[in-house]
């Protein structure tokens, strides 16, 4: 079975992340064969950056893999930009993809809507090149956030589609969204999503910030009336941190509310900031380790590149041939 999954290049990871994707992926590279991992610096292109910053934000993403326990030699991490048949892929998918499906795509509404100057004809797109990513290597299970299922929704129906017009060429594949952990909130506004770029700083846990940093966002995080440790829809602030607890603990909320049942919020928020802190230590340090050998991490990323350029081109030449595209 084959996995695929991109991650946005942005060294500041977050909590919620590296639970709900990046350990998903060190779990996959044991399954998948291979599992792909891929940097989606085209994607980051779709909204305004800077070019030197893209480079830099590639960098920390690749250290903050490999820190985390992806190992080259277990799957396919690589670059999107270093491999061509993404956007060639993307522009051919775009024949059998409807321009009402693209213009449904609640993120696209969400990110046109932030834009003050130029919505993009990319982020338009977005949804195609993310297809065109998963498809270009067949893969068969897609591990991803719930944000994301409508994006896979779209790039089943698109290999689908392709296949009942020219015949059976891609894989249609799978979502996988984990069924613990995947939506960690802010702490600071816990009915919002934690966000790399729309939650607030004093409610975002970093995968980078160290232990001082993470005790004081949790003992400063909004909580609810009452003293209860408990999850209920009344309380989104204590029932985030007992989300936090369980995913990090790896037992379900129940197993929380009974070992703090009858405890005060301030001895349940300091046990939860001690557990993150001794969760994320171990990454922390490996990065500091990694980051600094820039050159390891390129050659890195080059001879993912290569094995997955190997993957890629054999499909995109079935899809060429089938819909007739260029020479024999």
């Amino acid at each position: 079975m084959r996995i695929f999954s991109g991650i946005q290049p942005t060294g500041r990871k977050h909590l919620g992340n590296y639970i709900g994707a990046i350990r998903q992926y060190v779990e996959g590279q044991d399954r998948g064969d291979p599992a792909i991992y891929c940097i989606v610096d085209l994607h980051a292109i779709t909204v305004p950056y800077q070019p030197s910053e893209l480079r830099r934000a590639v960098l920390d993403t690749t250290a903050m893999l490999l820190a985390a326990g992806l190992d080259p030699d277990r799957c396919v991490l690589f670059r999107q930009g270093d491999v061509h048949e993404h956007t060639e892929l993307c522009w051919l998918l775009t024949a059998v993809t409807a321009h009402g499906e693209l213009n449904r795509m609640t993120q696209f509404k969400e990110k046109s809507a932030r834009q003050r100057e130029l919505v993009s004809a990319g982020l338009f797109l977005y949804p195609v090149l993310q297809a065109a990513d998963v498809l270009a290597y067949r893969a068969h299970e897609v591990p991803v956030g719930e944000d994301q299922r409508q994006h896979v929704e779209l790039m089943r129906e698109i290999a689908i589609r392709f296949n009942n017009r020219f015949g059976e060429t891609l894989v249609v594949p799978e979502v996988r969204v984990p069924e613990v952990g995947a939506r960690i909130m802010d702490l600071q506004a816990p009915t919002d999503k934690m966000s790399t770029t729309a939650s607030t700083e004093q409610g975002t846990l970093y995968v980078l910030d160290d232990e001082k940093a993470i005790t004081k966002k949790i003992k400063s995080a909004v909580t609810d009336s009452g003293s209860e440790v408990r999850v209920a829809a009344d309380k989104p602030g204590i029932s985030n941190l007992v989300e936090v607890m369980a995913v990090i603990r790896g037992v379900d909320n129940p197993t929380i509310e009974r070992e703090f049942d009858g405890q005060q919020y301030g001895a349940f928020k300091q046990a939860v900031a001690e557990a993150v802190a001794d969760f994320l230590r171990p990454v922390r340090e490996r990065y500091e380790e990694l980051r600094p050998d820039e050159a390891g991490l390129q050659q890195t990323l080059a001879e993912g590149a290569e094995r997955a350029q190997a993957l890629a081109s054999a499909t995109l030449r079935d899809v060429r041939h089938a819909m007739g595209v260029g020479g024999e």
